[in-house]
């Protein structure tokens, strides 16, 4: 089974090119500025136009490249509907740019709801539910004190504003784009009603996020919703897809390389965050924050850029135990809650 994962394509579309990956579907990666440092995109021909799905993020580098994309691998037909897999920004992006140009807006409305509501809910500096949920996961003071001075995260840096109209996609529905019949399928955890797309008529799986090759997507709690249960819902998911899965579908996901091996692939995902969860729970026969439980889950330390990541990941894992019963919690005289087994 180790060998179960494919990648049909080892070199992905350089910048500003395409990879037609099937009929009617060209395979498009956008830059992103992070360590994860693209997003990929598909364009699906319709004949008199293009179905696209996700946007990357939004700069000015990234409308310029998707000029230069529909002067060419387009060939200057006109871009009619955008379906966005999710809410994040490196996929939801451009969408209203997009828009702006009388391109339909495809998604579910949890996805629209949030990306929208994040656009119009610009902070100058940190809310101070955010400060409290630092201070509950263990975050020291100096970093608190530093963050409570920044300008945070802000969707509006990356992406553009949102007017206001879209149609909505739900569990079960089924579109038409690329020539083929697409069934949606939602899934949970990464993002709130994540669509996947699978295809009717073929092989073909667009995957998004939920369904990525050799790296995790991030499952995460956030300030929103401090007591949420995302990798709960993250598994069931993934547990979910299996009874569909076959070994030649060709998943056509928003990271890395396209991929076959899907069912390997599904009860891989949730043998990586059980085996986590195994670690963890041995680690927290000591009392730890979250914040002191990056190396049992992600097996080192995590500094730098990647801390907020890793910082809600850990709080994910240690809601879905909590929610179990497999831990408990106290406030400490910082007030930040301390985890433990038992």
């Amino acid at each position: 089974m180790s060998n179960a994962i494919h990648h049909p394509w080892d070199v992905p579309p350089a910048e500003g090119e395409a990879i037609e990956i099937a009929i009617n579907i060209l395979w498009i990666r956008l830059p992103l500025p992070m360590a994860l440092d693209h997003v990929n995109v598909y364009a699906l021909d319709d004949g008199d136009g293009w179905t696209l799905v996700d946007t990357g993020m939004s700069s000015r580098k990234t409308k310029t490249i998707w000029d230069k994309l529909i002067a060419g691998p387009l060939a200057g037909k006109p871009v009619r509907r955008l379906i966005v897999t999710h809410h994040h920004p490196d996929h939801i992006g451009l969408a209203g740019w997009f828009q702006a140009k009388g391109v339909e807006l495809i998604t579910t409305r949890t996805a629209w709801l949030y990306a929208r509501m994040l656009v119009l809910d610009e902070q100058a500096v940190p809310t101070a539910e955010s400060l409290l949920f630092y201070q509950r996961a263990g975050v020291d003071a100096e970093m608190r004190a530093q963050k409570a001075a920044e300008r945070p995260f802000n969707f509006s840096d990356v992406v553009d504003a949102m007017p206001q109209g879209f149609t909505r996609i739900a569990e079960g529905d089924i579109l038409t784009a690329g020539g083929r019949r697409w069934l949606v399928r939602l899934g949970q955890g990464h993002a709130p009603d994540h669509a996947t797309l699978w295809s009717m008529d073929d092989h073909l799986i667009i995957g998004g996020d939920q369904l990525l090759p050799g790296i995790s997507a991030n499952i995460g709690v956030y300030p929103t919703e401090p007591d949420a249960d995302p990798l709960g819902e993250w598994l069931d998911s993934t547990r979910s897809f299996a009874p569909f899965a076959r070994l030649d579908h060709l998943v056509l996901p928003g990271h890395k390389l396209p991929f076959t091996g899907l069912p390997f692939r599904l009860i891989q995902m949730a043998e990586n965050h059980e085996s986590a969860l195994l670690r963890l729970l041995t680690h927290l026969k000591t009392p730890h924050t979250a914040a002191q439980c990056f190396v049992p889950l992600f097996k080192r330390e995590i500094i730098g850029s990647q801390h907020g990541l890793a910082l809600v990941e850990a709080l994910a894992h240690l809601n879905y135990l909590l929610k179990r019963g497999s831990v408990s919690r106290f406030l400490d005289a910082d007030g930040a809650w301390v985890w433990q087994a038992g």
